[in-house]
């Protein structure tokens, strides 16, 4: 048994053997009372063991309303009191960090095709940090609410406040990791979540006189960034790919440039229809890989419901790995190992949310003044883009990076992985950009091992390695 399996099994046998002396007495707010309940011993269908612990359950973030978010933390599979601490957060908006990020790309568990168990993943993000992913704003995943009215209320600067309630609550929970090097990852709409989280984080910080949260960095991949930006990037790269042809390009750019990705006009939808007819039944986020047929979507716009929830969807690549992940968190018996309470958790999982999606509130139109703001407080940013991804591509991404018109300390160059390119790179003043060769919208889903590349230099601060850094090593 490796040492994090050694000193989890340690502590919960000392727990154990405490809570049932007779003479020994914990309060109820005690944390290791609440961790001990949060832990998850084992999943359904998972027929191997760990040595990492992990935990589920909930953090009430309103106590008036009864918000409450669903978190699933893993330790480090080793030494994970020395790793560093990261919250990853997928999009939508309206869309499960369960349901993508656990299970289909940095997690450690991904779901078998059957959907009635779990394998492992090799290139899971707990090999060299502790995970927590959070299904955030309520009413996304298991994530829930007392008041039906805040499931058709989300909007930006809640889920940035409620993320906020939840981190402070989660240290109380889980206090050894207060302190901690903590950094922030997450990929498509989470480019709005994850600095608006990270300037949450600073203010606060700023207000309270302390660094009570340890934020080194945030990290974000195909990340909605500025509407204006990302719709001229999206149709520059659908026509140079081929998927439309000159007159749609021409009127995409006409009746949408300036149009809200979450809110888009009659007119914007018109085109974006006529756009999704020219693409046919094609993955916009990776569109060089097959579709699912299994779970072909039936909205005449396919385009505009795939624009709108942006974040869904290698070397083994299953394009039905959501139809998977809807089966399995839906079993009874792996929604009582996660710690979900069937009274109040929606009756229904889903991978992705229509309710919160269609009722969204307010979506900033640009989060580049976040990062005007953060680039000089020192903050570790990094941007990743998939190169074959059609819904936020890597055009998009260079678009916004080149309007914050940053000084370069590392020209353009290749990365390597294995002795071939696994993409390009640019380090400017304050910010480091990173694409990935080959990968589409969800990068960890298509290019698994080359994610993990990615994160270990992010977390170390290192640049991608040319062809130099290869021959002198």
């Amino acid at each position: 048994m490796e040492k994090s399996g050694f000193r989890s099994l340690s502590i919960s046998l000392i727990l154990a053997y405490l809570l049932s002396s007779p003479t020994f007495t914990i309060d109820a707010a005690s944390p290791f009372e609440l961790q001990a309940k949060d832990r998850v011993r084992t999943l359904p269908g998972q027929a191997f063991n760990v040595s990492f612990a992990h935990y589920s359950g909930y953090v009430t973030v309103n106590e008036e309303s009864g918000r409450a978010l669903f978190y699933w933390f893993f330790e480090a599979v080793e030494d994970p009191a020395s790793k560093p601490l990261v919250l990853w957060l997928n999009g939508g908006p309206g869309c499960s960090s369960i349901a993508f990020g656990v299970a289909e790309e940095v997690g450690p568990f991904h779901i078998n095709a059957d959907g009635k168990g779990v394998y492992l993943n090799p290139y899971s993000w707990n090999q060299v940090a502790n995970m927590l992913f959070l299904d955030s704003p309520i009413g996304v995943g298991y994530s829930y609410s007392n008041t039906s009215e805040d499931l058709s209320s989300n909007g930006d600067k809640r889920t940035a406040s409620d993320s906020l309630v939840f981190l402070q609550k989660w240290f109380d929970r889980f206090p050894q990791y207060k302190g901690r090097e903590f950094y922030l990852t997450g990929e498509s709409y989470a480019g709005h979540y994850v600095p608006q989280l990270a300037q949450a984080i600073v203010r606060y910080n700023m207000r309270s006189g302390e660094n009570s949260i340890n934020l080194i960095g945030y990290m974000v991949g195909n990340a909605l960034t500025d509407d204006f930006h990302d719709h001229y990037g999206i149709f520059e790269f659908m026509w140079a790919s081929g998927l439309i042809s000159d007159q749609t390009y021409k009127l995409l750019n006409v009746f949408c440039d300036f149009q809200s990705f979450v809110h888009t006009s009659s007119e914007c939808e018109k085109i974006l229809d006529i756009a999704s007819g020219e693409l046919g039944n094609i993955d916009p986020y990776s569109i060089f890989t097959p579709s699912c047929t299994a779970a072909v979507v039936s909205s005449k716009n396919r385009l505009l419901k795939r624009l709108r929830s942006v974040g869904r969807i290698g070397e083994n690549y299953d394009p039905c790995t959501e139809k998977h992940s809807t089966v399995y968190f839906n079993l009874p018996e792996v929604q009582k190992a996660l710690h979900v309470n069937p009274k109040v958790a929606p009756t229904k999982w889903e991978t992705c949310s229509d309710t919160v999606n269609e009722n969204w509130k307010d979506s900033a139109t640009s989060v580049l003044h976040i990062y005007r703001e953060l680039i000089p407080s020192g903050l570790r940013i990094w941007m990743f883009s998939g190169d074959t991804d059609a819904v936020i591509p890597v055009t998009s991404t260079r678009y916004n990076i080149d309007s914050l018109k940053l000084p370069t300390i590392a020209p353009w160059h290749a990365w390597y992985d294995d002795g071939q390119v696994a993409g390009w790179s640019q380090v400017y003043e304050g910010l480091t950009f990173v694409t990935i060769r080959g990968a589409g919208h969800e990068v960890p889903l298509h290019r698994p091992k080359q994610a993990l590349v990615l994160f270990k230099s992010f977390l170390s601060g290192h640049p991608m390695a040319g062809l130099s850094q290869l021959d002198d090593s």
